[in-house]
């Protein structure tokens, strides 16, 4: 992984960074883009390798992104937070087009128990905006926001129909460059290319830069593959990106321009579908969902702009003023920026981001004038140009986070609920029929009488404060118990499922309201009494209930975050 430049931020610059940038904003970026790259979490030593940046600039950047909640210090990691996620929901809610057609993309996985994908242009490259996946063995593992190279998919083909001279050389200089596709973490770098070799036997010549006769075998490929699909108006993925992995995909046209909003995509492998039978077997009805995504477009009200960030320039004085200099507001306040942006205001001026944000026209200025360096922004050419993001904006963390489950993101909660109290904390789902609780995160103490109830274990739901929880959120009919426990908004069990054991529980609720789990903290009947657990315990549990919540409505807003 090549080291990022550091940048000043008032020096002009020989690497083609503009003298305006914000080069604390052009650093922070850069950590952000390598926490993503690595999965989601690297060390400070790691990141000051990987970044080229000072061990104490790396301090302050992360200590910066810690207090916007974008990553968490965890012992001795730099760990990405669902924080992070609202910068990608920002650009999804903007582009409109995951809201409109995930439905869609949903109801054909399921009909034809294959993943689906949707997926929009970036530059030379296509990036997921969506994904319907199956849970079997063997699966189709890209996410949300992964970058793939255009040469190596489906979708690729079809956007290359509309590339200029200008793109195609673009993609061919990337090419030149590099020939691996080492800049491109979801897929796997191509092999290395062989020396010049022995013609004989019919061998052709291929050099060090993967040459055939001079001729990129490669891009000679993607150059036919993108003759045929403007020809066929589909294309066809024959394992390009590794062996078994095959995709038929189609268009989706925007009903005001005519050009591709985005490409549909089936996935499978070749032991459920051969690639030359998927026109036969899957393109049929991929073309019945797509025409059914574009009527959907074309019958789309205008939507209605979602409340714009509040305050945020205040937050970040305030920040500064309470954290001194281990707080670098210029990156804060450069982040908040793209925010400004989302449903409803895909599209904003100058003024208008400095309006959303609170920041000063200069300030907010700058941030976008580094944006548009960095390709997270780009602008219309005229004087009064509105800003737009750019699917690049995925690349700030979104990937890693967009596969997490309820159970990730409530783990370091409960941690620090456990740590609070000093008493064990735990995440629980109802099953199916309604009897039982199944734990599926815990933190616990290290008491010697501490509860110890593994992950896995189910328990009775009527006996656990847990459960209660749970089941005076159904629907139907309430006993008197839960329909109280319902109004009052927690749980109590004292001693019901053994004795000495205490606990009380609060719901996790959805973006829609409904309580899809619980957390609550337990403890012996020795130490609290009931009305200590309420006076005490309630309190933290609640305030960790809320930060799960946020975090799981943030995670959930444009993917789907498995309970369990």
């Amino acid at each position: 992984m090549p080291a990022m430049t550091a940048v000043d931020a008032d020096a002009p610059t020989g690497d083609g960074t503009p003298a305006e940038a914000v080069g604390p904003l052009v650093r922070g970026v850069g950590v952000l883009r390598r926490l993503a790259e690595a999965g989601g979490t690297l060390s400070p030593s790691a990141l000051e390798r990987a970044t080229g940046l000072a061990r104490s600039t790396v301090d302050r950047i992360t200590a910066t992104l810690a207090r916007m909640d974008y990553v968490r210090l965890d012992g001795r990691d730099v760990v990405l937070t669902p924080g992070v996620l609202e910068l990608g929901n920002a650009y999804l809610a903007a582009l409109r087009l995951p809201a409109l057609l995930g439905a869609r993309a949903d109801a054909l996985a399921d009909e034809l128990d294959e993943s689906v994908s949707l997926a929009v242009a970036d530059r030379d490259g296509i990036r997921f905006i969506h994904q319907a996946t199956r849970r079997r063995a063997l699966s189709v593992s890209f996410r949300i926001g992964d970058l793939l190279p255009a040469e190596r998919t489906a979708p690729g083909a079809l956007f290359a129909t509309e590339w200029t001279e200008r793109d195609w050389a673009r993609w061919r200089t990337r090419r030149a460059a590099d020939p691996r596709d080492t800049a491109f973490p979801a897929v796997p770098p191509r092999p290395e290319p062989a020396r010049a070799q022995d013609t004989a036997d019919g061998v052709d010549t291929v050099d060090a830069a993967g040459t055939v006769d001079g001729v990129h075998a490669v891009d000679a490929a993607f150059a036919d593959r993108v003759r045929a699909a403007r020809r066929d108006g589909w294309a066809l993925d024959d394992q390009l990106i590794e062996p078994g992995l095959v995709a038929v995909s189609a268009p989706v046209r925007d009903p005001r321009t005519g050009r591709v909003a985005c490409v549909a995509s089936v996935v499978s492998h070749t032991s459920r579908h051969p690639a030359a039978e998927l026109p036969a077997t899957l393109l049929p009805r991929l073309r019945t969902a797509v025409e059914a995504m574009e009527a959907d477009l074309r019958a789309a009200p205008p939507p209605e702009p979602g409340p714009a960030p509040a305050g945020l320039a205040t937050w970040t004085t305030a920040s500064k003023q309470e954290l001194g200099r281990d707080f670098v507001e210029s990156l804060a306040r450069g982040l908040t920026v793209l925010t400004a942006f989302g449903e409803g205001r895909p599209a904003l001026s100058l003024t208008d981001v400095a309006r959303a944000t609170g920041l000063s026209r200069a300030t907010a200025r700058r941030a976008l004038l580094t944006h548009e360096h960095l390709g997270l922004v780009t602008a219309a050419t005229h004087e009064d140009r509105a800003f737009t993001l750019t699917p690049r904006v995925l690349d700030l963390g979104f990937p890693p986070l967009s596969r997490t489950t309820l159970p990730r993101l409530a783990e370091p909660h409960l941690r620090a609920l456990a740590d609070r109290v000093r008493e064990p904390a735990a995440l629980a789902v109802l099953t199916a029929d309604g009897t039982e609780v199944q734990y599926t995160a815990g933190a616990g103490t290290s008491g010697v009488l501490t509860v110890r109830i593994p992950v896995g274990a189910r328990l009775p739901a009527a006996a656990t404060s847990l459960g209660r929880v749970l089941l005076a959120d159904a629907d139907g009919p309430l006993s008197p118990e839960l329909t109280e426990v319902g109004a009052r908004g927690y749980a109590l069990a004292d001693e019901e499922l053994e004795s000495g054991l205490r606990s009380v529980a609060v719901p996790v609720r959805d973006r829609t309201g409904r309580a899809v789990a619980a957390v609550n903290v337990a403890t012996h009947a020795a130490r609290r009494t009931l009305e200590d657990c309420v006076r005490h315990l309630l309190p933290a549990l609640r305030a960790t209930a809320d930060d799960i919540q946020r975090d799981l409505h943030r995670a959930s807003r444009f993917t789907k975050v498995p309970t369990t």
